[in-house]
């Protein structure tokens, strides 16, 4: 008698689970419906550039294989403390466009890098190296 108790207790625990488990999705369903759908990845953006140093001289090739334009400058600080470190105007690099921006240092170069930013931005403000924030 009680292996046909037990039996009885099991398979009445799997039908409901079996029902619980069937009636989920649709509790799921109704519960996110009205729920805003997911946000569309953001859009691609920024030109792909290339750096080389040379001895004492910068080079960087951007291409824009997007539709938006990407506005690029080119940031060189040298090595030695008493050569002056250069950040480029900003140049504009329109869809399927390849642009060349070039740099020197006096001596050794110590880092190159490429800032981006979106051509209908407004320019990021000019600042000086060791300059205080506010003050000019």
């Amino acid at each position: 008698m009680r292996t046909a108790q037990r039996r009885a207790v099991a398979l009445a625990a799997l039908l409901v689970t079996a029902l619980a488990a069937l009636a989920l999705p649709s509790v799921v369903r109704a519960a996110t419906a009205d729920d805003p759908a997911p946000a569309a990845p953001p859009e691609p953006f920024g030109a792909d550039c290339r750096t080389s140093v040379r001895g004492s001289h910068v080079i960087a090739y951007c291409h824009n294989p997007y539709p938006d334009t990407d506005r690029v400058r080119l940031h060189t600080e040298c090595a030695r403390w008493w050569d002056i470190d250069a950040d480029a105007a900003p140049v504009e690099v329109g869809p399927a466009q390849t642009v060349r921006l070039t740099d020197r240092c006096w001596k050794e170069v110590r880092a190159v890098w490429v800032t981006h930013e979106k051509a209908g931005a407004p320019p990021a403000p000019e600042r000086r190296r060791g300059a205080v924030p506010g003050t000019s």
